[in-house]
């Protein structure tokens, strides 16, 4: 026992330090984070909460939502972290094509579900039924049960994609909340408007 852990002081630690959000492949910037974090205080007033709803799919989006937990994506970083009820949940983040017995489920957490609600249809499956359309076990995609705000194609979609597609919905609801600023129309060198 004595020499494993004379081992380890010796040795000391080996590991990598975590990436910052700044040397991340994503391409976001503290200053991106940050405005993404006020606008999501601004929208919600909390963290951003999401309530993962398996609807039938193959497993194969679920873990890559679980790679959004990791430190290299670091989701609780932007303030988005993923609860157990719907009760307690801004956005659902649904994978799979509809299977009918999940419907009333997925129709229940939907209502369960406080308002502002957001729905982020995730996987060629959810966004257009994938390869199991509609049949008669599956009732296809996420819209034809609940209304979606942001789809996020791919089979599976990468935790990139994944994140872009969650900060899509809280911008276009963030948006959708501030009233439309009309844009003064820019007049070409003769004076008459374009």
């Amino acid at each position: 026992m004595w020499h494993i852990l004379k081992q380890i002081v010796r040795t000391g630690i080996v590991t990598e330090p975590t990436p910052q959000v700044a040397d991340l492949d994503t391409g976001v910037d503290a200053a991106i984070v940050q405005r993404i974090h006020q606008d999501i205080l601004d929208i919600l007033g909390q963290a951003l909460t999401i309530r993962q709803v398996d609807a039938g799919s193959c497993n194969g989006c679920e873990l890559e939502i679980h790679a959004l937990n990791n430190p290299y994506y670091n989701i609780e970083g932007l303030g988005i972290k993923f609860v157990a009820s719907p009760r307690h949940a801004d956005l659902l983040l649904v994978t799979g094509p509809v299977s009918k017995h999940m419907a009333i489920a997925l129709k229940r957490t939907y209502d369960a579900t406080p308002e502002p609600k957001l729905v982020v249809a995730v996987g060629d499956c959810g966004c257009t039924g994938g390869i199991f359309g509609e049949s008669y076990a599956s009732l296809g995609r996420v819209a034809n049960v609940i209304p979606v705000d942001v789809e996020v194609p791919g089979c599976p979609p990468t935790p990139t994609a994944l994140l872009q597609g969650i900060l899509a919905a809280i911008t276009r609801h963030a948006d959708a909340a501030e009233p439309a600023v009309a844009q003064p129309v820019a007049q070409p060198p003769g004076g008459e408007p374009a």
